[in-house]
């Protein structure tokens, strides 16, 4: 298929060579490039084109097919900087913006000419249709905050005004994650309860907020107010806030009412200035005939059988139409299936805003492929490590800028110097493995990883509990429940995770840098398995025979795995080590490198150097390494290489009644983690659960649920094994390997208040206020017991789901009776920890001995020390009182001019003993960590 003909317009000449965004408008009939100063800005009279080209080069990879479907990626107008998906197709996304006021004639060439700059890219770009006012998020991710379309239509000449004027605007913002921005009648009849107000005038801007509208709508909203100040203001604007219902006598408030005419009351039953989208699960497909024509072929449970690759169809969601055009269609039949699909909803009555999604065969979408019973997965093409260099030097010497994907060469996020302890579980037991034995792992049992290492200004704990392949289910819930307790008793927010054998991260591995994993077992549990079914027991010793595969990239990142002893274990691109207990062989592939034989030799030393190993190259071995391995058959050739990630989705979390909602957030940025909810970063190759301080999932137990439920619904279609690593992470404690997927800026990772708080600092010239840089254990507070609850109220709890006082909690006075108990542990579990400890094992950090440690008990202030003298006592200050109710982070009524960093400090003593449990001498005596910690649980902090 040729790409390039005298039928594509002039102005898509050189689309896609650039990544980024290149947008272009429809002016007197005719496509103009919009110039990059222009990006953002939407005329309601016409109509756009926006390419969203990734800007990264070309990337070759194992799985990589080059021509696919009658796709040539060698096109011509073809990106020369480009994202190669797993299909071996680049991915981008085209998208078609329609203004209110744009005309008919506009409309059909903007749809026309989106198809025509697919067919340009090698017809891989899924279409969106855009309306103003119901854009879809991944399309607004593209201009932050917002957009905000002006009246008139777009002119290229300079000097013209385009119809626009100043004068005194009203909008309204609905959304918590991407801003949706609509101008309503400025007027006290567009106001509601629901959504957030922007009104804008000469001097001043007024945010309004709805008693209905959440915290994370506000917060965006604020971003508004921002992008309008330093665009129509040039920075020089004042900003006030307006709460619904607050009028006491406020300069800010009566002026904003002013502009109504004077304050009056807003009527409950006021509805939303965004219609509410209709949920209809009735799905129906229809071919789409000649002369605009539905015949409808299926309805509900679909299958991909009935989609013919020659001809395109209509799936039906009501709220979301799906063009599905297939890769053997005309271009003209392609262009007939737009035109019969405006002439469907028109005959339907419904709404010229109605989603529509243009998918060439092969680019279906998740959200499309959902509506399949059974979509079928893909096959992937393999190339040998030869042949993805071939392509990569063909693809160079047609002049692409090509990236070759190689082995991961991962250099280490976290200082990988530090100290590493093990503990084994057996049974309800979790014991500490001695140092020699640390880095040997048996597949039919669960260990605890706790690695300390130095961050910026103290040390970080990183915490793993790893699976074996053959381990039983109760002891990895043992394990997992250890690994809570123990992380709960160390200083600051460890990072957590869940891995499993042969799933492991790259940060494991370097962890322990040398690392081998036996089959078999030693915990009680293994050993009763095979004892009751009489399995044999394939745990390892010296007497009998054992295959080794011999892994990894340096002498700092290296693995011996033990493998079934069958030739079929074999892989030409690896080296083993066979022991039958008589001999020991070093098998060499053909497909090793000289770095692998060097890990083979480093291996057998370490394993056991009194062996004297026989070394064998592949195809020269005797009959007695085959029959030790059974008997000689086929094996594979090419190595396992990890597939290139396209790049990590970020999804917002709701949970309610136990389900699970996700929202993906497009184009995320830090400034996404918002501190009242929770997210799911899918890398693909790991998961990560982030935890807002201001979120309700308030224990280790319902983050995991969340990132396993995540797990099993695999809503990117992407087939996400269960076993996937998943690391827990707390806001305020994100570790590098975390926020390397994003630009960060660690004084915005712990500033206080809520989301609404921290936006209006920054926005009022304020400097971000930072917590203290040393924290306790998992965020404490419980604001109900869903994720949408956290929205707008708050449910007193020590954020354990037990009724136990908060100050037992963070004073750690509870259950210390035995020292080989934890606390909030399951009665039925005991815990050896860190017996035995020595000093190379790292023991004489906190975390190792906490059991015994002084800082976790009670500390009892000193009778002679005077109040005025205890650090942060509020003693000397003549700070106004005010009731707990008011104080609370999420208060109704909230107390406004404090600050917001002691809460505590405003409340009476009297009050302060009822709520605290203790006086205000004795809680500014405690560590600073203590009091953020209790100062949390009873939502002051």
């Amino acid at each position: 298929m040729s790409h390039l003909s005298k039928d594509i317009d002039p102005a898509f000449q050189g689309a896609g060579t650039k990544g980024g965004l290149e947008i272009w408008c429809i002016e007197n009939f005719h496509l103009v490039r919009v110039p990059r100063a222009s990006h953002g800005k939407f005329y309601s009279g016409s109509a756009y084109i926006v390419l969203d080209m990734p800007g990264i080069n070309m990337v070759i990879h194992s799985s990589s097919s080059f021509v696919h479907h009658g796709i040539d990626i060698f096109s011509p107008l073809h990106t020369r900087q480009t994202v190669v998906g797993k299909s071996g197709s680049p991915q981008h996304s085209i998208h078609y913006w329609l203004g209110t006021d744009v005309k008919e004639d506009d409309l059909a060439l903007a749809s026309d000419k989106a198809l025509e700059l697919d067919e340009a890219l090698g017809s891989c770009a899924v279409q969106y249709r855009e309306v103003q006012g119901r854009e879809t998020e991944k399309f607004l991710s593209f201009f932050r905050p917002c957009i905000i379309p002006v009246e008139g239509v777009y002119r290229s000449e300079a000097g013209i005004l385009n119809g626009e004027k100043y004068c005194i605007s009203l909008f309204a913002c609905k959304g918590e994650h991407v801003v949706h921005v609509k101008e309503v009648a400025f007027g006290r009849s567009s106001l509601n309860h629901y959504d957030v107000f922007i009104l804008d005038t000469a001097s001043k801007i007024f945010l309004f907020s709805g008693c209905n509208s959440s915290i994370q709508e506000r917060a965006r909203a604020l971003e508004v107010v921002h992008y309008i100040r330093e665009n129509k203001h040039t920075g020089n604007c004042e900003v006030a806030t307006i709460e619904d219902g607050k009028f006491v006598g406020d300069a800010d408030v009566g002026e904003f009412w002013s502009f109504f005419g004077g304050y009056a009351p807003i009527p409950r039953d006021s509805p939303s200035a965004f219609q509410k989208q209709e949920i209809v699960e009735s799905v129906k497909l229809f071919r789409i005939m000649t002369r605009w024509k539905l015949f409808e072929v299926g309805k509900e449970l679909l299958n991909q059988e009935l989609l013919d690759t020659d001809k395109c169809y209509l799936l039906d969601c009501h709220t979301d139409i799906f063009v599905w055009m297939g890769r053997c269609t005309s271009m003209m039949e392609r262009k007939s299936s737009i035109s019969a699909t405006e002439d469907f909803l028109q005959n339907e009555g419904r709404s010229t805003r109605t989603h529509v999604t243009l998918l060439t065969e092969g680019l279906e979408t998740a959200r499309f492929k959902s509506h399949f019973v059974n979509w079928p997965k893909k096959e992937e093409l393999k190339l040998y490590e030869e042949g993805r260099g071939k392509v990569a030097a063909m693809f160079k010497q047609r002049g692409y800028d090509v990236k070759e994907l190689l082995e991961d060469d991962h250099e280490p996020f976290i200082n990988c110097r530090g100290t590493t302890k093990v503990l084994h579980v057996n049974s309800s037991e979790a014991s500490l493995v001695p140092v020699p034995d640390q880095s040997k792992l048996f597949s039919g049992d669960c260990y605890i990883v706790q690695y300390t290492y130095p961050g910026k200004g103290r040390d970080e704990n990183l915490f793993y509990a790893w699976f074996g392949r053959a381990s039983q289910m109760e002891d990895r819930v043992v394990a997992l429940s250890h690994m809570y307790t123990i992380a709960d008793s160390t200083r600051g927010f460890p990072t957590l995770a869940q891995v499993y054998q042969d799933n492991e991260p790259e940060q494991f591995f370097l962890i322990f840098q040398t690392l081998i994993i036996f089959k078999g077992g030693k915990s009680s549990r293994y050993r009763k398995l095979i004892a009751e079914t009489g399995m044999p027991d394939e745990t390892f010793d010296e007497t009998k025979t054992a295959l080794f595969r011999v892994q990894g990239k340096s002498p700092n990142n290296m693995q011996a795995i033990q493998v079934d002893q069958v030739s079929c274990s074999l892989n030409s691109s690896y080296c083993y080590i066979l022991q039958t207990g008589l001999s020991v062989f070093a098998w060499i592939g053909n497909l090793s490198s000289t770095e692998d034989h060097e890990l083979l030799d480093r291996m057998i030393e370490i394993i056991n150097p009194t062996w004297q190993p026989v070394s064998i190259r592949e195809g020269s071995e005797p009959d007695i390494f085959w029959q030790a391995l059974g008997g000689k058959t086929e094996y594979p050739r090419e190595k396992k290489v990890k597939q290139y990630v396209e790049g990590p989705h970020l999804f917002a979390v709701t949970l309610i009644e136990g389900d699970i909602k996700l929202k993906e957030i497009y184009n995320f940025t830090q400034g996404d983690l918002t501190t009242e909810d929770v997210f799911i970063l899918d890398c693909q190759s790991e998961l990560y659960v982030w935890i807002g301080r201001l979120s309700s999932v308030t224990s280790k137990e319902e983050a995991h649920t969340l990132g396993q439920k995540f797990l099993e619904m695999d809503i990117l279609s992407e087939g996400l094994p269960r076993e996937t690593p998943m690391y827990m992470v707390v806001e305020g404690q994100e570790p590098p390997f975390f926020t390397r997927y994003f630009s960060w800026d660690p004084s915005k990772a712990n500033m206080h208040g809520n989301s609404f708080e921290r936006k209006l600092a920054l926005l009022k010239g304020g400097s971000p206020q930072s917590e203290g840089s040393v924290r306790n254990s998992w965020p404490a507070c419980s604001r109900g017991s869903t994720l949408e609850s956290s929205r707008r109220n708050s449910i007193s709890s020590n954020g354990w789901g037990k009724s136990a006082s908060p100050i037992l909690n963070v004073l750690g006075t509870e259950s210390w009776a035995s020292e080989n108990q934890l606390p909030y542990s399951p009665s039925t579990v005991k815990v050896k920890l860190f017996a035995g400890s020595s000093p190379q094992n790292g023991s004489s950090d906190d975390s190792s001995a906490f059991a015994s440690s002084p800082a976790l008990q009670p500390v009892v202030p000193p009778d002679n020390i005077s109040l005025d003298q205890v650090e942060g006592s509020d003693a000397s200050n003549n700070l106004l009182i005010y009731p707990y109710e008011r104080l609370k982070v999420r208060s109704m009524d909230p107390v406004t001019g404090i600050d917001v960093t002691r809460r505590e400090a405003y409340l009476s003593e009297e009050e302060f003993r009822g709520v605290f449990g203790i006086t205000k001498r004795a809680f500014y005596q405690l560590p600073k960590w203590r009091q953020n910690k209790l100062k949390m649980s009873l939502h002051l902090f």
